[in-house]
Parts: C-alpha cells; sequence; structure tokens
C-alpha cells in the first residue's frame, strides 16, 4: 500500500506544501488586516488588500498549469517556493497602502503557481510511482491534509507573533518558515519534464483550453467546487457578525471554524479512501447534503455545543468532496493537460472565495442572515440530489479513464 501511494516523494511535496501554506495564511488573518490598518487604509481599501491575492490566483491558476505541463512541474515548484520565500522580507520595506495593495498582488503570484501545480505533480507522481488510478482519491486526501494544516495553524501563529514582534518584523518570520520548504523540493525527484514539442506555446494553449473546455468532468468538479465554496466563505465572513448579533460568544465562532479545519484536516484522507471504493460522485453528493444540513441548521444554534457539533458536520462534509472532485477530474482529463485542467478548477474555486461574501451580504441586505444561511443550504441541497441522480444514471462516470475523450495535441 506505501509503495502504491507513492509515499516518499508525496511526502516531501505534502511537507513543501504545508510549510509555504502555513506561513502564507499567518500572513493573512489576522496579520494583514493589522498591519494594513497600521498604513493608513479605510475599510474599503483594506477590504481589497486582503482579496486581491486571490484574483491573482483566479486569472493566473491556469496559466502556470499551462506552462507546467509544457515545462515541467518541479522548475514551478522550485519558482513558487522562491516566490514564498522571498517576498515576505519585502513588506517590512512598505510605507503606503497602495504599496501594501501591489506587493499582495506579486504575493498573490506564488499561490497561483502552486495550486495547480501541486496537484498535478500529486496526480502524475502517483501514476508513475505504478500507483493505479483507484486511490487517486486518497492520495489527493493525505496531500489535502498539508493545505488544510496551513489554514488551521497560520492564525494562531500569527496572533502569538503579535504579542510579541510588530507587523513588519512577523512577515520577516514569515519568509524564514518559508525557506524551510526549499529543503523537500530540492529533494523531490526531478522528473524530466516533456519531451519538447514541436507545437508552438500559442497552439498548445488552444488545445489544452479545448481540452479543458470539451472535458465535462473538469466542469462538473469545478462547478462542485465553487458552489461549495461560495457557502464556505459566505459562512467564514458572516458567521460572526451573526453570533455578535444573536449573543453567541465569538470565542465559540473561533472553536467552529478549528473545528471544522481540524476535522476536514484528519479526515480527508478517508474520504479520498471511500470515494475510491464507492464512486467519486456519490461520495461528493453525501458530502454536499451534510454541508447543506449544516449550514441550514446554522440559525438553530442555541448552544455552543450544538454550534461545534454542526462544525464537526461542516468539516466532514468537505472531507468528503474535495478529494473526490479533483480525483473525478483526473481520470478523465488528457495527461498532457493535467496542470492546465487543475488551472482551471482552481480559477473557479476562487472566483467563489470573492463571491461568496459579496453573494451572502447581498442576501442579508434583502433579508437576513437566517435567510443567507437557509439560501446557502438549499442550494447546496439541489446541487446534491441533481449529483445522486446523476451517479446513478450516468454510467460514463466510472473510475476508469478514457483516453480518447480528450483533445490531442498534433504538431
Amino acid at each position: 500500500k506505501v509503495k502504491m501511494l507513492g509515499v516518499p516523494g508525496l511526502f516531501k511535496i505534502s511537507a513543501a506544501d504545508f510549510l509555504v501554506r502555513t506561513a502564507y495564511q499567518t500572513g493573512k488573518t489576522p496579520l494583514l488586516p493589522i498591519f494594513a490598518a497600521s498604513l493608513g487604509a479605510n475599510a474599503t481599501f483594506l477590504g481589497l488588500i486582503v482579496s486581491v491575492s486571490t484574483l491573482t490566483g483566479m486569472l493566473l491558476k491556469p496559466i502556470f498549469g499551462l506552462l507546467s505541463d509544457r515545462w515541467g512541474r518541479w522548475i514551478w515548484l522550485l519558482a513558487g517556493t522562491l516566490l514564498f520565500t522571498g517576498i515576505p522580507f519585502l513588506y517590512p520595506w512598505v510605507t503606503t497602502p497602495e504599496e501594501l495593495l501591489v506587493l499582495r498582488l506579486v504575493h498573490g503570484l506564488a499561490t497561483a503557481i502552486y495550486g495547480p501545480v501541486t496537484v498535478a505533480w500529486v496526480i502524475e507522481q502517483g501514476q508513475k510511482n505504478g500507483s493505479s488510478n483507484g486511490n487517486c482519491a486518497e492520495r489527493l486526501g493525505w496531500f489535502g491534509m498539508a493545505r488544510s494544516g496551513g489554514y488551521l495553524l497560520g492564525p494562531t501563529i500569527a496572533a502569538a507573533l503579535l504579542t510579541v514582534f510588530e507587523p513588519a518584523t512577523v512577515f520577516t518570520v514569515i519568509g524564514l518558515i518559508s525557506s524551510f520548504a526549499l529543503l523537500p523540493v530540492l529533494l523531490l525527484n526531478k522528473t524530466d519534464p516533456p519531451k519538447k514539442s514541436k507545437v508552438s506555446l500559442r497552439r498548445q494553449t488552444t488545445a489544452a483550453f479545448r481540452a479543458g473546455i470539451k472535458t465535462p468532468e473538469l466542469w462538473l468538479a469545478g462547478s462542485l467546487e465553487c458552489i461549495v465554496y461560495l457557502g464556505i466563505y459566505a459562512t467564514k465572513t458572516f458567521l460572526p457578525l451573526y453570533a455578535l448579533e444573536t449573543g453567541i460568544s465569538i470565542l465559540w465562532v473561533g472553536l467552529f471554524f478549528s473545528a471544522q479545519e481540524l476535522i476536514h484536516l484528519i479526515a480527508r484522507p478517508f474520504g479520498g479512501r471511500l470515494s475510491d471504493r464507492l464512486g467519486y460522485l456519490p461520495i461528493a453528493a453525501s458530502g454536499m447534503l451534510l454541508a447543506s444540513i449544516s449550514l441550514g441548521l446554522l440559525p438553530l444554534a442555541n448552544s455552543p455545543s450544538f454550534l461545534l457539533l454542526l462544525a464537526l458536520g461542516f468539516g466532514f462534509s468537505q472531507a468528503l468532496i474535495f478529494p473526490s472532485t479533483l480525483a473525478l477530474f483526473a481520470q478523465k482529463m488528457d495527461d498532457r493537460h493535467t496542470g492546465t485542467g487543475a488551472g482551471m478548477i482552481g480559477a473557479l474555486k476562487n472566483s467563489a472565495k470573492i463571491a461568496g461574501p459579496i453573494l451572502g451580504g447581498l442576501l442579508i441586505h434583502w433579508h437576513n442572515y437566517s435567510w443567507m444561511f437557509w439560501s446557502m443550504a438549499a442550494l447546496l441541497t439541489v446541487w446534491s440530489v441533481w449529483l445522486l441522480l446523476s451517479a446513478f444514471s450516468n454510467k460514463s462516470l466510472t473510475h476508469q479513464k478514457e483516453y480518447g475523450a480528450a483533445i490531442s495535441v498534433h504538431p
């Protein structure tokens, strides 16, 4: 089993991702808003500073995925790690909100590279190490633990460091933490890049995006992640305000998000293995249904224990959904365009991170917090029911990879 999963390489890339993602999340909440405010940013401009790196990823993830398809994964992993390491050392030199906005835009390049390239690497290396496509979701589940760990630890590390250092100094510490990721990246097998193609970059770009657009499973996986992230980021944005309005201690809101990320982290490999055995669509649909129930019951959570129970359900639902969606895409996408496809899915996910708070705010403006949670839950319910029906009626969505459906690149 260990050999089949390609554990040594999987451990190295997971370690690198854990280090840079933990450092990156340390630089976001609560550090970045505090640093931006200290430079004189108003509330509107502060929101733009926080979200601009997500916009960078939405626009550029497919491009970096495509470039890694053409020139190989390792060189881009190294480039992304160097960006993660070097950029934090520039924050102490920032003196205005406008300079901070530009630096965040550049910092977003690191996540735009790492997102699609690491996912494509995990998918491909599992195949090269003799792993069958039957445990793709489990490999992605183990790898996903690293990213979830960063979300879990980053804010706590930031808060602890802020009790000792000034915000600008904390960014220097973030650069030092990120630098440790160079070791596992340099120890990765430097697999040969694809054979030099006689096809021009323009023609390969056209063929890669055409392959992605004509792969239904890519759009299905991307739309599933998009719908789920709408609910997740609307909840992250407005649950604290809802708690203040209803008299729930903000401490319990913090514990809600911590418990959610913890169960998500622990359960991801289990969710991946379950979807490998029972099918990607049924498990993804079950996860979405569980998420809809958890969101729908949030307005009824009148005790800390009930709130934490919903957090556990919300976290477990993500552990079922995300390995399944990526594996669903991986089994159908042409191997030559894996990075491009992963980037397209990442772009859809980032668009939901931006749209979730906006849509949630509009729903609250039209009605109230409870109606917003119920609307998000209804959206997830509709999708989960449609998925379950599709899983039992569409026999083409199996675990067997169909290479003939992919678009080829011709000289």
